[in-house]
């Protein structure tokens, strides 16, 4: 069965606009902020105005290059640096830690609308914690409450460790670093910092802001919002891809949602697919023909994109979209991967031309690059040489490397 809508919910949106395949991806790309000229450094509120305009930046532990979130604010600013994602975050409040459809910094104004995701998941999050770890966890709950009340923020370091007859896998915790999630995913807790990367919790109205922890808003506003929010940052969009882009609410209310939608506030395009197969129809942002006649120009340089960038995420969009096929294999074994453990794509304008398996070891003080691919119909020429090189130095900065060790005969 179909996740979309069914065709009648479309009878109330007009048909006005047909997106040819190269102006898709270029609005794809000014909506997820890379048409802004990436060498002025943000004025005062610059980086908070661009996160707010993502709607939420993803998190990642792994710092094969510097981390995703890092890498996804840098390839939109170039004189972006990790403390200034540290003073909106920890110093000023701007934005807070939890869940999208993982774990994502999140601007604190939309703090009203997360509480009804807290309330929403609760029950199904305890079934779920307690099938991992059983329901030992749920005891530990009001004793850290209260130590936390108590004593102020905690690290799940910080308690103490059961001994266990036989080790743990991965993804097991004891019962207190299980009850710290589990309260932290349910707005209990709100974390206001992280050490090594490791969180800090404390109680959440001691970290968002009493003016955004105290609103509220009732199930329909709610619903609207995460709907038209979404839409907006989509340029275009499915049912599914609206419901998938908060992860707040279901399919089945999109299509509620959008069955109740006028051409004022919902529009509809057919957009040419990167095959040149037959055009997708779907629903848009109402002032998607005035957002394309006004597109920027796109910066002439090569960047690297996170794996988890916001252009990167939806797989499927991306693949029929930009022709692109990308798969993240550090979870695939060594002598099955097509790439390598940790592969950015390389964005050119409005096309996504290769991957590049590189990594910044800090020991050696060096950015090492292990091998370039290029997509099909894609050549190598002096000036894509110098473009590649330039961003390898910016890479360099921002990982706190002074070398580049690479060689062109690692192109394929």
């Amino acid at each position: 069965m179909s996740l979309d809508p069914p065709d009648e919910i479309y009878q109330s949106v007009s048909m006005e606009l047909i997106l040819d395949n190269q102006t898709a991806r270029h609005l794809i790309l000014h909506l997820q902020g890379l048409t802004r000229p990436p060498h002025v450094k943000h004025s005062p509120g610059g980086l908070y105005q661009l996160i707010e305009e993502l709607g939420f930046v993803q998190m990642d532990s792994i710092r094969w290059m510097e981390r995703a979130h890092h890498m996804i604010l840098f390839a939109r600013n170039q004189t972006y640096r990790p403390k200034h994602l540290a003073q909106l975050h920890e110093k000023e409040a701007l934005l807070f830690e939890n869940w999208t459809h993982d774990a994502s910094l999140i601007p604190s104004s939309f703090y009203k609308y997360w509480k009804h995701k807290f309330r929403r998941h609760e029950e199904r999050l305890q079934k779920k914690f307690t099938n991992w770890q059983g329901e030992g966890f749920v005891k530990h709950m009001p004793e850290l409450l209260d130590r936390i009340s108590a004593d102020g923020r905690i690290m799940a370091r910080d308690l103490e460790k059961p001994e266990r007859d036989s080790p743990q896998e991965m993804w097991q915790w004891h019962d207190g670093k299980a009850a710290l999630e589990y309260l932290w995913r349910t707005g209990k807790l709100a974390v206001p910092a992280r050490k090594g990367f490791q969180k800090c919790y404390d109680l959440t109205e001691r970290v968002i802001p009493a003016d955004c922890h105290e609103c509220e808003c009732d199930e329909a506003v709610f619903i609207d919002w995460a709907c038209r929010s979404a839409l907006e940052r989509l340029g275009f969009g499915s049912a599914s891809d609206i419901a998938r882009f908060w992860d707040l609410v279901s399919i089945k209310e999109v299509q509620n949602w959008l069955e109740k939608q006028g051409v004022d506030t919902v529009s509809r395009i057919s957009v040419q697919l990167v095959d040149k197969s037959a055009p997708k129809g779907f629903f848009a942002r109402p002032d998607i023909a005035e957002v394309v006649d006004r597109l920027p120009k796109l910066p002439k340089r090569m960047r690297a994109l996170s794996p988890f960038d916001p252009v990167i995420r939806d797989r499927k969009r991306l693949n029929w979209l930009f022709g692109f096929d990308y798969t993240i294999e550090i979870y695939v074994p060594p002598e099955k991967r097509q790439y390598g453990y940790y592969v950015f794509p390389l964005l050119e304008r409005d096309r996504l031309i290769g991957r590049v398996d590189m990594q910044a070891r800090r020991a050696d003080n060096s950015l090492i690059v292990n091998k370039v691919w290029l997509e099909p119909k894609v050549r190598w020429s002096q000036a894509r040489e110098d473009r590649f090189v330039g961003e390898l130095a910016r890479q360099t900065r921002l990982c706190g490397v002074s070398n580049i060790d690479w060689s062109r005969e690692r192109i394929a």
